[in-house]
């Protein structure tokens, strides 16, 4: 779990190291906040849609079990334990 959230957290950055990355280039600062300022809304809605292209792509492309998740249970006074069909 922790990874997923790392890796979209990577993901949502990956607009902002672009920028800074472009603006190294472009021989600017990139730790001047007028070069931020007019790209902010931008940065976090490209972040946002690769966050949720991401998340769809993974739901749509990840590997299902064809049975269901069985509760744990009790059978004849013993906890049998819960798994998948």
């Amino acid at each position: 779990m922790l990874r997923l959230v790392l890796q979209e957290i990577l993901l949502f950055s990956l607009p902002f190291l672009a920028f800074a990355a472009w603006l190294l280039f472009a021989r600017r600062s990139p730790l001047d906040h007028a070069e931020w300022k007019p790209q902010w809304t931008r940065l976090v809605l490209a972040g946002s849609f690769i966050v949720i292209a991401s998340l769809v792509m993974t739901g749509l492309t990840a590997p299902r079990h064809d049975g269901g998740y069985v509760l744990p249970r009790f059978e004849d006074g013993r906890l049998v334990p819960g798994h998948f069909r």
